[in-house]
């Protein structure tokens, strides 16, 4: 009986742990869309700390619920911006939020459009550039940019929706908002069989006494009557002023008095 030389055996080895290794680069998806690779730039992402949630599967792509944050309290730095995106939709980007001081805890609810089963990306930048990156894995039965609604909508941009908490000074406080819009992607066919055009909230701003506290910036990938819960931290007393701006030029807007207790 002949034996394999110990190069013929080496060669062997190294070509089956080859076959068998994932891809090191295979978990990064952020590297497969531009807009990410242009958030991220020269910076090595971190991973630890930037929490995405979605459930593994979802019978409806139309409404995905999503949470987005990031846990651990950074020493001398802080989120910045949060950005999400879809590598299997017909647009990639869902959404960005942007924190500030008025807005210290980094942390969003929303509810998404997913096209079909695909990796859902979270990029987080700090204030001082660091940056980190999630992703997520959906299985998608029915996909969510192509699905019809209901063909008597209410008005756009009617009947803004505000839910807030007995605010403490300092202290983040859990805001809820919805309002109504159709967030119509400009692939969907109407009744009549034609495309309808592309007509979205494009940004959502909070202010506390003029002050920009929270934003966001939306894309057809969020879904119709956008859904957020986020966080503020009101350092004073004061007026609050939610406002929404579609494509169109059009705004809502919920003016509000801020008491701590």
């Amino acid at each position: 009986m002949s034996y394999p030389s110990p190069l013929t055996t080496r060669l062997a080895l190294a070509g089956a742990l080859l076959f068998t290794a994932p891809p090191l680069l295979a978990s990064d998806a952020w590297q497969r869309l531009e807009p990410a690779r242009a958030l991220v730039g020269d910076a090595v992402p971190e991973g630890d700390g930037l929490v995405l949630e979605l459930p593994h599967v979802s019978e409806d792509g139309s409404a995905v619920p999503l949470t987005v944050r990031f846990e651990p309290v950074l020493e001398d730095d802080a989120i910045a911006s949060i950005h999400l995106f879809a590598t299997g939709n017909p647009y990639p980007e869902i959404a960005g939020f942007h924190f500030t001081e008025q807005a210290a805890r980094p942390e969003v609810s929303t509810r998404v459009r997913l096209n079909e089963s695909q990796r859902v990306v979270a990029v987080a930048v700090s204030r001082e550039g660091r940056v980190w990156t999630s992703e997520r894995e959906v299985r998608v039965t029915v996909s969510g940019c192509l699905i019809r609604g209901d063909e008597e909508t209410p008005e756009a941009l009617a009947n803004p929706r505000v839910s807030l908490p007995d605010f403490r000074a300092g202290e983040p406080g859990e805001v809820r908002t919805l309002i109504t819009h159709p967030m119509e992607t400009g692939l969907r066919e109407g009744p009549d069989g034609e495309v309808l055009p592309r007509y979205i909230i494009e940004t959502f701003r909070v202010s506390l006494d003029g002050e920009t506290a929270f934003e966001a910036e939306l894309h057809p990938s969020v879904s119709a009557n956008p859904y957020l819960r986020f966080y503020l931290t009101p350092q004073a007393e004061g007026e609050a002023l939610f406002e929404w701006q579609d494509d169109s030029g059009e705004r809502a807007e919920y003016r509000t008095e801020l008491t701590l207790s």
